[in-house]
């Protein structure tokens, strides 16, 4: 089914989401919904947080056919380096595009949707896609890690801020 995407300035987008404790038919069923809602989108990643539902569950698709869906339940970031300057967008952020610094290589922990711990070395767009939805689990946006000018530019191009009046 697909799934309503919350986007700024929702405050729900700000909760920090609580880990997964209960793994059965209804995570399984947020993973395919959010999959599904990420597919419709034309996206490359998602987070729960996003849809209104408050759990640490992440899923991703950064292959050229969409074939390729990756799931991270309680993700954890173990190590990060080559930072550069990457394009990023949001499907919460609707009408923004702009380059925040992020690692593109990383060592995460997490489990599949059954439970199952796993750790893996990813990079590049994977690495990229991942931390961007960790900060949606803990209630960050990317416009935050933007310079306060940038990010005032983008409010005021968007009319989420107000000019300052001629006096």
């Amino acid at each position: 089914m697909r799934l309503a995407v919350l986007t700024h300035p929702d405050p729900r987008l700000r909760t920090v989401a609580q880990p997964v404790t209960e793994f059965g038919a209804a995570l399984s069923q947020l993973v395919d919904d959010l999959l599904e809602t990420m597919y419709a989108a034309r996206a490359i990643g998602l987070s729960a947080t996003q849809v209104d539902v408050h759990q640490r569950v992440v899923v991703l698709d950064v292959s050229a056919d969409g074939r390729a869906p990756q799931v991270y339940v309680n993700p954890q970031v173990l190590a990060q380096d080559t930072f550069g300057m990457v394009e990023e967008s949001c499907m919460s952020v609707p009408g923004v595009l702009d380059s925040v610094r992020r690692a593109t290589r990383l060592r995460v922990r997490a489990q599949d949707r059954d439970g199952v711990p796993f750790e893996r070395r990813i990079e590049g767009m994977n690495a990229v896609c991942l931390l961007h939805e960790i900060d949606h689990l803990d209630g960050r946006l990317f416009v935050d890690r933007l310079s306060w000018l940038r990010r005032l530019r983008w409010r005021r191009l968007l009319g989420r801020e107000p000019r300052a009046s001629a006096a």
